[in-house]
Formats: C-alpha cells, sequence, structure tokens
C-alpha cells in the first residue's frame, strides 16, 4: 500500500509499504482523511524531539472499516465509518490508574511514537475506535484536534456564564472556544492573525483581540469589567503568552495550559499565591471529549465546514505541509483526502 513518509527534515514522499496484518482484536480501516497536525508540522520543520526518522505522520483520522478480528465486537462491522483515538494506554501507570489514561506516562500517538494514518490502510485495535456514521467523511478528522481543545475546558471546569479568555486561535485554541461556548460561557480570544478574525467571531467569539495592535490587558479588563477571565486556556506555548495567562486571569481565576513552550519560562510567582490561582496541565483528551465534540459538529454542522481551509487530494498530499508552513496565519486546519486521486 502506499504511505506518504516524511523521510528528512522539509523532505515527503510517497512510499510503497507493508499493508497491515489484522489482529484477532482489531480491524483495518480504509483511511479516507486525515488532518494534519501543529505536531506533524514541527517533525517535518525538525523541531519534534519526540519523532525519529522516517515517519508516517498522521493522527487526525476517519476512516470505513473493511476487515475485523475474529474477537471484534459485531457492532464494529465492515462499512461502518469511525473516528481514531491515536493514543495508547498502558493500564498500570499512576495516570490510568487514576482514571486520566489520556495522560498515560507511556503513551505512543500514533504519527509520534509510531507511525500514523497517513496511508491507505491503518490497523488498529476497536477500543481505539469510535463508530459514527453521521458526520460528513472530512470532519471525522476534526474531531482529535477540536477534543484536546474540549479536554482544556473540562480541566479548566469551565461554566455557564463564565468568561474565558483563549491564547491562540488555532485549532485547539478554536476547540477551547467552542467547548467553552457550549458549556454558556462567554469567550474571548487573543489570535495575532487578522484573516482568522471574522471566522473566529462567525464560530462565537464575544471580541478577538490582537495583541501586536491592541493592548492586551486594557482590551480583556474592558470585556471583564476589570475582574479579569476566569479561566484563561494557553494554546499558544510561548513564554510570553504563557505568562499573559498568568497575569490575566482573575484573582480566584484558573489557568489552563494546553500549549507548551518549547524554552524555560520565568514567572513573577507572587500572583500564584495573590491570586489564589489553580493552575493546570492538560494533555491529549478523552473518549468523553471525542464524544462531546461530535455532539457539537453534529448540531453546528457549517462549524466544521468553516475550519477546513484546505483539502488536498493523495496525489498532491506531498505538498501539503510546505503549503501549510507557508500558509500557517491563514490556515486553520489543512486534510489529506486519501481516498482522491
Amino acid at each position: 500500500m502506499e504511505a506518504l513518509v516524511i523521510t528528512d527534515i522539509g523532505s515527503t514522499e510517497i512510499r510503497e509499504v507493508d499493508s497491515p496484518v489484522c489482529d484477532p482484536d482489531g480491524v483495518i480501516l480504509s483511511v479516507g482523511h486525515v488532518g494534519l497536525c501543529g505536531s506533524d508540522l514541527n517533525t517535518y520543520s525538525g523541531l519534534n524531539p519526540l519523532v525519529s526518522l522516517p515517519r508516517i505522520p498522521g493522527h487526525e483520522i476517519g476512516g470505513t472499516i473493511i476487515e475485523r478480528g475474529a474477537d471484534v465486537p459485531e457492532a464494529f462491522a465492515l462499512g461502518k465509518s469511525a473516528i481514531v483515538i491515536p493514543y495508547t494506554t498502558c493500564g498500570a501507570c499512576s495516570s490510568c490508574q487514576a482514571d486520566r489514561p489520556n495522560a498515560c506516562r507511556y503513551n505512543r500517538t500514533l504519527g509520534v511514537q509510531q507511525d500514523g494514518g497517513m496511508s491507505a490502510l491503518l490497523k488498529i485495535r476497536h477500543d481505539r475506535l469510535i463508530l459514527n456514521d453521521t458526520l460528513p467523511a472530512p470532519q471525522l478528522s476534526l474531531v482529535e484536534p477540536l477534543s484536546v481543545g474540549f479536554h482544556a475546558v473540562a480541566r479548566g471546569r469551565v461554566a455557564k456564564g463564565e468568561t474565558v479568555v483563549v491564547l491562540g486561535g488555532g485549532m485547539i485554541g478554536v476547540g477551547a472556544m467552542l467547548g467553552a461556548l457550549a458549556h454558556d460561557a462567554k469567550v474571548i480570544m487573543v489570535e495575532v492573525s487578522e484573516s482568522k478574525r471574522q471566522t473566529l467571531l462567525d464560530l462565537g467569539a464575544h471580541a478577538v483581540i490582537n495583541p501586536e495592535t491592541m493592548d492586551l490587558a486594557d482590551q480583556v479588563s474592558k470585556h471583564t469589567d476589570g475582574q479579569g477571565p476566569d479561566v484563561v486556556i494557553e494554546a499558544v506555548g510561548l513564554p510570553q503568552t504563557f505568562r499573559s495567562a498568568v497575569d490575566l486571569a482573575s484573582y480566584a481565576g484558573r489557568v489552563v495550559y494546553v500549549g507548551y513552550a518549547k524554552e524555560e519560562v520565568s514567572y513573577n510567582t507572587s500572583l500564584f499565591n495573590l491570586k489564589e490561582l489553580d493552575i493546570m496541565g492538560s494533555r491529549n483528551a478523552t473518549r468523553t471529549d471525542f464524544e462531546e465534540v461530535i455532539t457539537f459538529l453534529e448540531s453546528n454542522p457549517s462549524a466544521g465546514n468553516m475550519l477546513i481551509s484546505r483539502t488536498f487530494p493523495w496525489s498532491q498530499a506531498q505538498n501539503s505541509f510546505q503549503h501549510w508552513k507557508e500558509n500557517r496565519n491563514e490556515t486553520f486546519k489543512v486534510i489529506i483526502d486519501v481516498t482522491a486521486g
């Protein structure tokens, strides 16, 4: 079968690789659509320390079951559409024992620590699938990235009537925004790309603040009656946004870090105590987060369409990484249609 492989920094090629053999507890998916993630782009750019090359990328995957093992329940019937949960769980580490398997110490995400789904076929355990025959096929690949933002909202305990500031208008930040809106919160987006502004507003943002052209603290204060937001979700991963999250949060507020900084971050730690902040990390997503995203997309079909910035047919898949790298400010999600061309 064919697979798209990141062979070296800045280089990809379509290769012939061995087709997978079905396990008793697994299925074979005919891959339909795969979304490109920031981690994939970092791998392509040589900035992902978790990846060794060559690597088949892709963990935002939707497809169709074409083969199943003898031990797989009948519900996973041939022809069923499915969304892939791309993380592994060991079941024994402290995270798994605490019923937080999304933070499994030994997780091996598809496309990162192991080959991913940017290929014609994918072998996967049946318990790593969510069946869905209602979403349009391209939107199946949106569920995983949006679920990461939904999980950050769950970590932040966002409630009805609260104000949430989301730092970063990429797909993770958009997921956090949509997740907060699903909880009837007011969301203020902080995003430097002016080309994303109108889409963020159309999706439901109360306001969009560009910190390069506006005074961020002043604007947030105006939109929160001087109190600051109840929750700040950081989805950028820069030292300055890590600090801004603490600076902006209200007294007795909550800060959730879903981005991660690639360098050390220095803080005025007195604000941790003076504001008595709850500061939390957020990693990956749970099955519940996936299901909440599915419910949201099913109820808001136009939202998914607004987030797909460009779809590449398989015949042009090698061009997708460079396109995204050169058009990142204008791009929410790039998708590969593995079935096309």
